[in-house]
Formats: C-alpha cells, sequence, structure tokens
C-alpha cells in the first residue's frame, strides 16, 4: 500500500472523529463504561489471587525436635531443609521464643500456663511453603532428613486442602467471569460502532458509487475505531487508576484488614497488564468491527 493511502486513511480518521462528534462521543462512551466495568473486575480478581496467594504462603507446618537434639544437629537439618524444592521460608524458634508465644496466645487465660516453662518445650522450625499442593511431599523429606532427632511435625493439613480448594475456584471464577465480561463489552461495543457506520452510510454510498473498494472505504473506519479505542482506553485506565488509588489507601488503615494482615496489590504493578488488555480490545474492536 502506498505511502500516501496510508496517510488518507489516518488523516480521514482523525477528521472522522473530530467530524462527527455525536458518534464519537457515544462510541467512546460505551467503550469507556465497559472497559471501567472490565477494569473493575479485573483489578478486583487480581487482588483475590494475590490475597489467596499470600495466604497460601503463610501456611506450613512446624518440625519439633526431640529434647537434647544438639545445636550443631539442628542447624545442619535448618540447611537441609532449606535446600529441599517448595520451601519458601525456614525459621528456627528456640524454646524460650516457642515459650514466649504461648503466653502471647494465652494471655487471656494465664492459668493454663501454670507449671509450664521453656525447659519442658522442644526446639523447632517453623517452615512455609512456596506451593501447598507439596505439602505431604515436603513432610516426608523432612522426616527423612530429621530422622531419630524428629519428635513431631505439625501442619494444618484440612486447612491446607481447603485454602488449595477455595484458591483454585476463585481463579477458575475470575477467569471465566472476565472472559464473559470481555465478550460482552465486544459485542456492545460492535454492535455501537456499526450503528456508528450505519449512520454515515450516505456518505459510504456515494464513495462506492466514484469507484472506490471496500477495502479503501473501510481504511478510515478502522482508523476511528482504532483512535476511538486508544482513546477510551487511556481515559479508562486514568479513572480506574483515581479510583483504585483513592479507595484502596482508606481500606488499608481499616482495622479489620490491618488485624488480619491483609496487603492489596498497588496499581502500578497492574498497569502494564490492564493498559495492555485494554489496548487490545479497543484496537482489536476498531480493527475487525467491519
Amino acid at each position: 500500500m502506498k505511502y500516501n493511502v496510508v496517510s488518507y486513511f489516518i488523516g480521514e480518521g482523525f477528521r472522522n472523529v473530530l467530524k462527527n462528534k455525536k458518534s464519537t462521543m457515544s462510541a467512546i462512551t460505551v467503550m469507556l463504561l465497559c472497559m471501567i466495568i472490565f477494569g473493575v473486575f479485573f483489578i478486583l480478581g487480581e487482588n483475590i489471587n494475590h490475597i489467596m496467594s499470600t495466604v497460601e504462603e503463610a501456611q506450613g507446618l512446624q518440625v519439633f525436635f526431640k529434647m537434647g537434639t544438639k545445636d550443631a544437629r539442628m542447624q545442619e537439618i535448618g540447611e537441609q531443609i532449606k535446600s529441599i524444592d517448595g520451601i519458601n521460608t525456614v525459621k528456627f524458634i528456640s524454646k524460650e521464643e516457642g515459650y514466649n508465644e504461648y503466653k502471647e496466645n494465652l494471655k487471656n487465660n494465664p492459668g493454663a500456663l501454670e507449671g509450664i516453662t521453656s525447659d519442658i518445650l522442644p526446639d523447632s522450625y517453623r517452615v512455609t511453603l512456596s506451593k501447598l499442593e507439596l505439602n505431604e511431599q515436603i513432610q516426608g523429606q523432612i522426616t527423612n532428613i530429621v530422622g531419630k532427632d524428629l519428635d513431631e511435625i505439625r501442619s494444618s493439613n484440612e486447612t491446607i486442602s481447603s485454602i488449595m480448594k477455595i484458591g483454585k475456584g476463585i481463579r477458575i471464577f475470575t477467569l471465566v467471569l472476565l472472559l464473559i465480561l470481555v465478550l460482552f463489552a465486544v459485542v456492545i461495543i460492535s454492535n455501537t460502532i456499526k450503528l456508528t457506520v450505519h449512520a454515515r452510510r450516505k456518505e459510504i454510498s456515494i464513495m462506492k458509487y466514484v469507484g472506490a473498494t471496500n477495502s479503501f472505504i473501510r481504511g478510515p473506519f478502522i482508523v476511528e475505531g482504532i483512535l476511538i479505542g486508544v482513546l477510551s482506553a487511556l481515559i479508562a485506565i486514568l479513572v480506574v487508576g483515581l479510583i483504585y488509588n483513592g479507595i484502596i489507601p482508606n481500606i488499608e488503615q481499616s482495622e479489620v484488614v490491618q488485624k488480619l494482615e491483609i496487603t492489596f496489590v498497588t496499581f502500578s504493578n497492574m498497569f502494564k497488564l490492564l493498559i495492555m488488555v485494554y489496548l487490545i480490545l479497543g484496537i482489536g474492536i476498531g480493527v475487525v468491527r467491519k
């Protein structure tokens, strides 16, 4: 295609956007609303997945040693545990630290610690996992590593299993919901753009009458659709970003969120992916709308 034809398409596309203000504003409004709704659910899904991942990473197991296990032996075992694939963190909990944790957890019931001292508590390693599905496998590996020095391994197997099921269900639900929203947005936006093309049927008929091919007629409309899509995407990302950054700090300061130690994804971390999705959605519809 010659350069002057391409420049004609681009020029006409820009002129159509500016000349047909009503149809342009109508298309932008519909695309903008669809993109904002999509963006809200996209961000919601990203945060739910982030929270579930954080909860998963906090789950794990505690390895207790038999009384009298040498410090050097426990240190050696700790290094071996760290080398296991699927381990997220390994933290040594001395009997004194364990006793202080018990005191903190039972501060409302001090009588429960009567007669208990740090000397009768075992040393342990608290282990968190990068993948919860490896829980049983890693327990077996740790059992082999610790051997005769192992007192017990405590793990919330039922809790971990429940978290895995919930996390998988939420991820599938959010993915399906986003796909439905994309299809919904494509249908609505495509119909809106077709109406704008129908409104200019006289202009198209005249161009055909003087011998213009379908591809030549379609060119400026494709450019116009791309411009509207890009403009809508930029406005949508700005609106969604302002709303998100205005609401999330207030939620993070709430007592419930701080007590549960919930963190949210920053908008900057989602920006690249969201703007990419918006541009693909906007430009794609602009290209295929005819």
